[in-house]
């Protein structure tokens, strides 16, 4: 009979780590919880009473108790797969817990993953999960599509399983462990996650394979009713916050339009005073009225997926979008009042020496507020990583996080990551930074200066992998 389930967050090659940076610098030692593996808790905790979940984003994962759980979960995206596999590994080694990977590495690579586990669930677990625990508790087989396991040596796929439709969960945060101690950091935000699913084919992007092209929603009531709750779980009693900002992680909210015109009107019905900034396409830019609604609700910024500045890159990954479309999209966005986040990938087939120079003039002439600079992710699943594996320089899962780990076909790798290095200096720089401090609005200030300090972080992990790089030189990139 289970009656102990836990589930864990791996962190980026190690656990959360107590340091004064954590107080102003996000991501370097400490960063949100994963939402969706919280999201799988509360699901689970309503069948099982002694559920947690641990997120070595913001606390240690106390091992001893968990040893003697029935079953544990561990997500794992690309980045912590390795950290992942090792912790699975060291639980197998001491406990007679079933352990189950899932998330999106394991899902879109479970041929890997199925090595260091009992089971993968695969895609969406809201339903299977429960399936799953069902099927252990009454001693069956395993059947029932969404499931990949070893038997005899052979890896066993039930099949592909439908997503589920009905996502209207809102996440307990409290069965994290210590998040709402931590919460009280300023670096750690109110998330929601409101939609799934993305219409477009990018080929480099990973939502597509795990979520599907359809998008699925969950009701405008659940998103404010869960909006709320984020806010009040991450309010301070005494002193308070800093940044009053709440983020919908959504990779496309537009994707959408008629929902996130319900949305924005119940969040604007619902009488919520916050800050909310989120992330969509550049179509966004040219609809004057969701604009104007998201003016109203308190969106303050935009992070548009930009990626390229030309339009031979977006022809060649099959983004649907031209350089001017960019341009002007942004530009209609700050006519409404709303600031525009760029994020940005280098690596495309045409770049060659100076593209961090040509994305630092972008920024700064269309007064784009921050910046994420990355190489070109090559995770397995997507059409770019089956086009490019013999391209890989490694499959180093941890540096899979904004390092260059393909040979480029133009530039040396090590060239292309100090591209990179270069633009994020010039964008995050002491001038810039000043600027900021003295023309930007409050909130934007905060902003800046944590991602100042975040910027310096990224660029010693970047430096860091230079020697390595270097000694590769131009071998397999022609």
């Amino acid at each position: 009979m289970i009656k102990k389930i836990r589930f864990i967050e791996p962190g980026n090659c190690s656990s959360y780590k107590k340091s004064i940076v954590n107080l102003f610098t996000y991501n370097k030692y400490i960063k949100n919880p994963s939402t969706g593996l919280v999201t799988l808790t509360t699901i689970v905790k309503n069948v099982i009473d002694d559920t947690l979940m641990y997120s070595e984003s913001i606390s240690k994962i106390e091992f001893k108790e968990i040893l003697d759980s029935d079953i544990v979960f561990i997500g794992i995206n690309t980045f912590n797969a390795i950290r992942g596999y090792e912790i699975a590994r060291s639980i197998k080694k001491v406990s007679t817990a079933l352990v189950v990977l899932g998330g999106l590495h394991a899902s879109l690579n479970y041929t890997e993953a199925v090595e260091y586990c009992d089971y993968v669930l695969i895609g969406d677990g809201d339903e299977s999960i429960l399936e799953f625990i069902a099927t252990i508790n009454n001693n069956k087989q395993i059947d029932f599509p969404g499931v990949a396991y070893k038997k005899d040596g052979k890896i066993i796929f039930t099949g592909e399983r439908q997503p589920p439709e009905d996502i209207n969960i809102i996440p307990n945060r409290h069965l994290i462990y210590n998040y709402h101690k931590m919460a009280k950091f300023d670096t750690l935000w109110a998330q929601v996650h409101a939609s799934r699913g993305c219409p477009h084919n990018c080929d480099y992007c990973t939502v597509v394979r795990h979520f599907g092209r359809k998008v699925r929603t969950r009701t405008p009531e659940n998103v404010v009713e869960d909006i709320k709750q984020a806010i009040i779980f991450h309010e301070r009693k005494i002193i308070p916050r800093i940044s009053k900002v709440l983020w919908i992680t959504d990779d496309n909210f537009h994707a959408d339009r008629e929902w996130a015109i319900s949305v924005l009107n119940a969040i604007i019905d619902s009488g919520i005073k916050y800050k909310f900034t989120v992330q969509a396409r550049y179509e966004v830019g040219f609809d004057d009225e969701l604009l104007v609604l998201m003016k109203k609700a308190g969106f303050i910024e935009l992070a548009m997926g930009i990626e390229f500045l030309d339009d031979e890159s977006f022809e060649e990954y099959h983004k649907k979008s031209t350089y001017s479309e960019i341009v002007n999209s942004v530009k209609n966005i700050q006519k409404h009042g709303i600031g525009v986040r760029g994020l940005f990938i280098v690596g495309a087939d045409n770049h060659t020496k100076g593209i961090g120079n040509k994305i630092v003039e972008f920024v700064i002439e269309n007064n784009i507020h921050g910046a994420l600079i990355q190489s070109m992710f090559f995770i397995p699943g997507t059409p770019v990583y089956e086009t490019n594996k013999d391209r890989l320089i490694h499959e180093n899962w941890e540096k899979y996080n904004g390092n260059v780990v393909h040979y480029p076909k133009n530039i040396k790798p090590h060239e292309l990551q100090e591209e990179i290095i270069y633009a994020s200096a010039k964008i995050y720089s002491i001038k810039r930074l000043i600027h900021a401090i003295i023309y930007f609005k409050w909130i934007n200030k905060i902003v800046f200066i944590g991602e100042y300090f975040w910027q310096r972080s990224v660029r010693e992990e970047l430096k860091h992998e230079l020697p390595y790089l270097k000694s590769l030189g131009f071998k397999k990139s022609r």
